[in-house]
């Protein structure tokens, strides 16, 4: 029998921790340990379904943190109608570890906590992509969590307001988030980590949820430094319906109470009271996930609202925070891939005339910043206005409000294609491209396996180390890796991944586009668009 580095007894190099609920015991991987479902709230089940998470309850003996804990309930990729993804559960409020080997009680190691996207409807703490063995051998300590989704994670309705009217309503997947990151500041040091250096980040539903934890006032001192990547800035995107009140919102006409209500109608529950809620409460998951429908698929009436203003939780828009400089100053890292998505996303145009005149009097402008010569394609265009409109120009915003608080700042842009996809993907890298590489995970990469070639290694290794060195001291710069600049407002230089993979200083070759769509924001509610 063996002495763990924590001072506990280990068989066959099996390390244990104890908890504030009791004792784990995970796996060691070569250099690295690893701890699998972890309990961070208790079951929210029964009567907890739509309720805040609960505390753990203290366990006995050892817990087996050898195995990946259920994900949160979804319907997955081609789920059946009336079923649930294969591994997913409405009981999945666990977290997963991994921490150097040789780390101890004392080491003090930067905490990252990677909070998963997908479109806050799907997703989970333990995708092999997000497996963190390569940034734990960077010196940090690597946390992943999983957080209720779809109706689940955020659902309004009147009979919740009436039942017990202290608690905290609608955004259930942030308050998983926000127990996810206090299970953090009480436990982490007995792994090795230091609870006053946490780094949060995520991409996509995951990125926007890091400027939503910003701006919830119970969230504050849980983390100090942040990183989107693909998480957008503005309102539409960020926040979700008002809880309730009508045309209260002018990006969104309908209430989340109201959405919920229509949710309620569609399994035949009608009124607001008490007898409303325990049938709701009956119903099967698989009927709530509902083949991650967000209509009725009968006119378009909305069933299922997203992330929700709440006004206890979320009680303001990140945008609105930004605005007025009320976020915490910490060190922030932001940008997005280079071509995120095509197609009707954000403008239902299908010409360029048609999208430039949706502009307005902008037109002239918007067709100078994205098709000065007349010579790009509708598709080209389309995919770059897109990807400016929902991640880049707001990421732009946000770094700027950064700089107003005297943090540092650092941007990306994220375009490498992989040669084999470039006919496929001509204008830059797609949503999400660049999350692999963060991870240095290539193995595990969206799209058809591929064995990766020496330029993506060292890419990934670049990636990794940057990542990681942010999270160190809040600066991504280290020995052998090219320069990353600050951000500043005059030279707007960023770090820009270009599409054959090298890493160059820059300025940042979308400011044209990025201030006509800087404009056209201020009237965005006049143009159809949707969030992610």
């Amino acid at each position: 029998m063996a002495c763990s580095a924590f001072g506990q007894p280990t068989e066959n190099n099996t390390p244990k921790v104890k908890t504030i609920s009791g004792v784990v015991r995970g796996t060691t991987e070569g250099d690295v340990s690893v701890f699998k479902g972890i309990p961070f709230a208790s079951p929210p089940v029964g009567e907890f379904r739509w309720r805040p998470p609960q505390p753990v309850k203290n366990w006995e003996g050892e817990l087996d943190a050898s195995k990946f804990g259920p994900n949160c309930a979804q319907a997955g990729w081609g789920a059946k109608p009336g079923t649930i993804a294969e591994g997913s559960s409405e009981d999945c409020l666990y977290l997963n570890l991994w921490k150097p080997a040789g780390g101890t009680a004392k080491s003090k190691l930067p905490v990252m906590v990677w909070i998963h996207g997908g479109g806050f409807t799907g997703g989970s703490g333990s995708s092999p992509q997000n497996f963190g063995h390569e940034l734990t051998r960077q010196g940090v300590i690597l946390v992943s969590i999983n957080y209720r989704l779809g109706r689940l994670g955020f659902f309004a309705h009147p009979a919740l307001n009436a039942e017990f009217p202290g608690e905290l309503k609608g955004n259930y997947g942030y308050m998983d988030q926000i127990a996810a990151l206090q299970w953090i500041q009480n436990n982490i040091a007995a792994f090795g980590g230091d609870p006053n250096n946490v780094t949060i980040f995520g991409f996509s539903a995951g990125g926007v949820s890091v400027h939503s934890l910003l701006t919830i006032p119970k969230a504050k001192g849980l983390f100090h430094k942040l990183i989107g990547e693909s998480s957008g800035g503005r309102d539409g995107v960020l926040t979700g319906r008002p809880i309730s009140g009508e045309n209260a919102d002018v990006l969104y006409h309908v209430s989340a109470e109201t959405i919920g209500l229509n949710f309620a109608k569609r399994q035949g529950i009608e009124g607001s009271d008490a007898s409303a809620l325990a049938k709701l409460r009956a119903l099967t998951v698989e009927k709530i996930v509902d083949s991650g429908q967000e209509t009725d698929g009968q006119g378009g009436v909305r069933t299922y609202s997203g992330p929700i203003l709440d006004g206890k939780l979320v009680v303001e828009t990140a945008e609105s925070a930004y605005m007025a400089g009320r976020q915490s100053k910490m060190p922030l890292m932001i940008g997005n891939c280079s071509a995120e998505i095509g197609g009707a996303f954000v403008s239902n145009a299908k010409t360029k005339e048609a999208l430039f005149s949706s502009f307005g009097d902008l037109e002239a402008e918007a067709k100078a910043a994205y098709d000065a010569d007349g010579n790009k394609s509708f598709n080209e265009v389309i995919t770059q206005f897109n990807t400016d409109w929902v991640w880049g120009e707001p990421a732009r915003m946000t770094a700027k409000a950064f700089l107003a608080k005297n943090a540092p700042v650092y941007v990306y842009q994220f375009g490498y294609v992989p040669p084999a996809a470039q006919a496929r993907s001509p204008y830059g890298a797609g949503h999400g491209s660049e999350v692999s590489f963060v991870f240095n995970t290539l193995n595990a990469r969206w799209g058809p396996p591929a064995e990766p070639t020496a330029t993506e290694k060292e890419l990934a290794g670049v990636m990794s180390r940057y990542w990681t060195n942010f999270a160190k001291t809040g600066n991504p710069n280290g020995q052998g890796l090219p320069d990353w600049p600050l951000y500043d407002n005059q030279k707007q230089n960023i770090l820009d991944v270009e599409l054959d993979g090298k890493v160059v200083k820059k300025p940042d070759p979308r400011q044209a586009r990025f201030n006509v769509v800087e404009k056209a924001m201020k009237n965005r509610a006049k143009i159809q668009s949707r969030g992610i």
